[in-house]
């Protein structure tokens, strides 16, 4: 399987795809070997090698919106959960609280059995290595393990999720942390996702059906391991800023792994005294991502600063280093910076350490200034309720 790691190749894969647009309504939730019912171009997307109304530009240049919906509409939640963090960031602050307290000799043991495929079912065990083997799982797949986790293993949803987050090349703060808890029944009151035979028969590609026969009858009758209490987790932060800046000022651009097509926004117009592109690299230490989650990290990086200094032409600096506030601030001291501009990361573990970074950075008499995307802010406050009053507002855009 390719999960393209450059934008050019990135854009030349969603174009591939676009013959298939018209079907995925029908075909998206076949689990086959090769996955070629689904674009593939989900960590593309989570990173922003491409952006998500990109994509839906370029489908509807060759697909009448009614056949491109569907497509269209998954392409679209991920900035669903996005803007649902956002406006709630405790649930994700909660979720490493509690699994921190989860980090003991029996929570690795567990992590280590799903990633070798020894969990003891035949279904889920095969889903595991898959996922340790390619950094992908089909997203009905995901569900199927997630339901099989929650609900017949009754292990704990964080451990789950933070399996996931440490394997997914798409691995995003908001869309696996909410996802999990929607299956857990923690998101959607009275709503939980429950893993079935019927289901699994009806999708699984049939040479898999066959080979992982043997794990099928754990799936008969599930029974759901309900909460024992559901919070409906309030909006805490209505509000974010997109800063502004002095242009006249000495200003770098820092461009980070949560955004990298940072040429194709408003920013592209401004002008730099510098460029830095950057990986957390402290944070995937501590989410122990494993050497391909770094390797397509860094090559995304990598491509993000070759399009970066051609776009200003000015060379881009890559760097990934343990001490990001370290880093940022040696930079901007040896390049005479009074300003660094950034476009502002979502919920998450970059987001987590701004107000790290901004204190650094005021140390040495600099300013990091968050520039917010347009179209962000815009769709942000339609993620109060559930995705499909979050849709039916941004469908007016494609009408």
């Amino acid at each position: 399987m390719i999960f393209s790691s450059d934008r050019c190749a990135a854009l030349r894969q969603l174009d591939d795809f676009l013959p298939a647009v018209k079907r995925y309504g029908w075909d998206r939730n076949a689990v086959k070997l090769d996955h070629s019912a689904v674009s593939r171009l989900s960590p593309a997307i989570r990173h922003r090698l491409l952006s998500e109304d990109e994509v839906a530009t370029i489908v509807l240049e060759s697909t009448p919106f009614r056949q491109a919906e569907k497509f269209i509409q998954e392409i679209y939640w991920r900035r669903y959960w996005k803007s649902w963090l956002s406006l709630r960031p405790e649930v994700w602050t909660d979720y490493q609280k509690s699994l921190a307290k989860l980090d003991d000799d029996h929570g690795r043991l567990i992590l280590s059995n799903a990633a070798e495929g020894r969990l003891g079912n035949a279904v889920m065990d095969y889903f595991g290595k898959e996922l340790v083997d390619t950094g992908y799982l089909h997203n009905h797949a995901r569900m199927w393990f997630a339901g099989w986790w929650i609900h017949q293993a009754r292990l704990p949803w964080e451990r789950g999720a933070a399996f996931f987050y440490r394997h997914l090349l798409d691995s995003d703060p908001a869309s696996n942390t909410l996802s999990w808890r929607w299956v857990a029944g923690l998101q959607t009151a009275g709503k939980t996702y429950l893993t079935r035979r019927s289901n699994l028969e009806k999708y699984l590609a049939p040479t898999l059906l066959k080979s992982l026969a043997d794990g099928l009858s754990e799936f008969e009758n599930p029974q759901p391991c309900l909460p024992t209490k559901f919070d409906r987790a309030p909006i805490r932060q209505p509000l974010i800023e997109s800063m502004t800046w002095d242009s006249q000022l000495p200003t770098g651009l820092w461009i980070h792994e949560e955004d990298l097509s940072v040429e194709h926004t408003p920013l592209g117009k401004a002008e730099f005294k510098t460029i830095l592109v950057t990986g957390q690299l402290a944070s995937w230490q501590q989410m122990e991502y494993p050497a391909m989650k770094q390797e397509w990290l860094t090559a995304a990086l990598k491509d993000a600063a070759t399009r970066a200094g051609q776009h200003w032409k000015t060379p881009a600096l890559l760097g990934i280093e343990y001490d990001l506030s370290a880093q940022l601030t040696s930079w901007a001291q040896e390049h005479g910076l009074t300003q660094i501009v950034t476009l502002r990361p979502d919920v998450g573990p970059l987001a987590d350490a701004l107000g790290t970074l901004q204190e650094s950075l005021a140390a040495v008499g600099v300013q990091l200034r968050l520039v917010a995307r347009a179209e962000d802010l815009e769709l942000r406050p339609f993620a109060q309720g559930g995705f499909f009053q979050f849709w039916e507002k941004l469908s007016t855009r494609f009408a």
